[in-house]
């Protein structure tokens, strides 16, 4: 036996490595980036071969990717944060129609209260969407198991599966039992390839009804899940029901015969769950049905209806599984969780809010001082943005209507003093087809700031809308040379900027690069006051690499 002390995504990047991964596809995004950080490290810590550990454009690349590997038989990990989802909806949703041919996992970092997001989301509604299985870990361990053993399971039904975490599990450590390595999967390729993976309408058609078909078998691997199960009160010890820990997986220990139900059950789902033992340490005192794998598990979900009046629903996001309890309920049982307010609409779950839920005192005993207040996060000193923000304020000020649309990145700070700004960010490349289509409504200056990594990520197609509409935009790409805001990942378009957008039709004479230095301050603020004359297209490319990722090689080389 290997016990580690891992993080939520280590035991999930340790167990992939362990079940024969050949890919990871990524794009970074918290909570999910260290995955993938994890497995190129351990590639070329061990010198793994043959194991591909990449950060690709954007997350529909990088599932694309993995999928392709999947078709030659390798077993194949997307990893990406909630939102990345939603750039990846299109191959994702098509995955699910094609199915798969090597294992293939699609981990979803989902981030409740939205640390560092800009929206709160619940992607278990994607796997519902998708028609596919969904995992949802309630601890590290269930983490590292679902993902060793989610292959074997992806490669019987023939489907990938989406592994859906929260911040909290992703950041959290926790020590993890490890298996036995496996080989990678050899090529082998499918007889029936064509039919499967060419999405024509007759062929589509046949693969929808195949996803209908398969709904049987995902529920019967849900039903059969040592993930999910139901437990019974236990009369002989006050009410409360007791659990076992046998290293892999929390199983129910059958109750003495006579038990009896509660008049409230409990549905705790992922990581909900581990909340609920918080409270209950010596067993629960109602009945507790676990869940962690989709689709929800109909026999177990009866019995808790036998033995309940009401049914308390605990879930990280959003009400996923008691939307879906009131329409296989009905009216003839209540249910309660965050729709009746029992738990707070919004932001993450806590020990604390389940046991306010629950009916129980809370007692915090880390008051935090009046004297303390918050610091909102800044630019790194040095940091090349930081100029970029200074020259545009001031040029800006020369006009009455300017606009500064930004995008997701470290320059999303500029919304902040002492800058200020920014009036808009949205999504990723949303600041580029924003600026132009303020421009088209007669806004003036409107002006675009994106990031290298965001504008390879999904601006560059903006920008080549505003080039076929000769739109009245300014687009500032601030290169840091790295993707800044994750931790300093690999940017695809690092020393090739100016070459796309000369590629995709900015007029040379329009297309700008300079190092955004103090002693370059005022040849930026005429390059900004010039360029935003100019009716038509033009772009400014300052570059300088991040202030953080030039430090970590200066103390790597020495």
């Amino acid at each position: 036996m290997n016990k580690q002390l891992f993080l939520g995504d280590e035991a999930i990047a340790q167990a992939a490595i362990d079940a024969g991964l050949s890919g990871v596809y990524s794009y970074p995004g918290t909570p999910s980036t260290e995955i993938t950080e994890y497995i190129q490290n351990a590639v070329k810590k061990e010198h793994i071969p043959f194991l591909h550990a990449v950060w690709c454009s954007n997350e529909k690349t990088a599932v694309e990717t993995a999928l392709g590997m999947s078709y030659a038989g390798k077993r194949t990990l997307s990893c990406m944060k909630h939102v990345g989802l939603n750039v990846a909806a299109d191959a994702f949703m098509n995955i699910a129609m094609t199915g798969i041919n090597g294992g293939m996992i699609i981990v979803t970092a989902d981030d409740p209260s939205m640390h560092s997001s800009q929206s709160e989301q619940d992607n278990r509604i994607y796997g519902n969407f998708a028609m596919i299985p969904v995992f949802e870990p309630s601890n590290q361990q269930e983490a590292y198991d679902m993902v060793y053993e989610g292959y074997d399971l992806s490669e019987k039904l023939g489907y990938p599966i989406l592994l859906r975490i929260t911040t909290r599990m992703a950041h959290s450590r926790a020590g993890i039992v490890t298996r036995d390595r496996k080989p990678q999967n050899p090529i082998r390729l499918e007889k029936e390839a064509k039919s499967k993976y060419i999405l024509l309408p007759a062929n589509a058609r046949n693969r929808f009804k195949r996803l209908i078909e398969a709904q049987s078998a995902f529920l019967e691997a849900s039903e059969r899940s040592k993930y999910n199960w139901f437990s019974p009160p236990n009369p002989s010890e006050g009410g409360a029901s007791s659990v076992e820990d046998v290293g892999r997986a929390v199983v129910p220990v059958a109750p003495p015969s006579g038990g009896h139900g509660r008049e409230r059950g409990i549905v705790a789902c992922g990581i909900a769950f581990n909340y609920l033992q918080e409270n209950f340490p010596n067993g629960f005192e109602n009945p507790v049905l676990k869940i962690s794998q989709y689709p929800l598990p109909k026999k177990q979900l009866l019995q808790l209806v036998e033995a309940c009046d009401e049914i308390l629903v605990l879930e990280d996001g959003f009400p996923v599984v008691e939307e879906q309890l009131k329409g296989y309920l009905g009216t003839g049982l209540k249910v309660h969780g965050r729709l009746d307010g029992t738990l707070q609409r919004d932001g993450e779950l806590t020990p604390d809010k389940v046991r306010k839920a629950l009916g129980l005192e809370v007692v915090s005993p880390y008051n935090v001082p009046e004297i303390i207040t918050a610091r909102p996060p800044a630019l790194c000193a040095g940091c090349g943005h930081r100029d970029v923000y200074e020259a545009l304020n001031e040029v800006i000020k020369e006009y009455n209507a300017a606009k500064v649309f930004s995008d997701i990145g470290c320059y999303t700070l500029g919304a902040l003093p002492p800058w200020q700004t920014i009036d808009s960010c949205v999504d990723m490349g949303a600041s580029v087809t924003m600026a132009r289509g303020a421009a088209d409504a007669g806004i003036f200056p409107s002006v675009a700031v994106i990031g290298d990594s965001t504008f390879t990520h999904s601006g560059m197609t903006g920008l080549l809308d505003c080039v076929n509409a000769n739109a009245n935009v300014l687009i500032i790409i601030s290169d840091n040379e790295t993707t800044g805001m994750t931790g300093g990942q690999e940017s695809a378009a690092t020393g090739r900027i100016h070459d796309i957008c000369k590629g995709i039709g900015v007029h040379p004479d329009h297309l700008h690069a300079i190092v955004p230095l103090r002693k370059n301050h005022e040849e930026l603020k005429a390059l900004i006051r010039k360029e935003i004359e100019y009716q038509g297209v033009s772009v400014i490319v300052p570059c300088r690499e991040c202030i953080q990722t030039h430090a970590r090689k200066v103390r790597k080389n020495k």
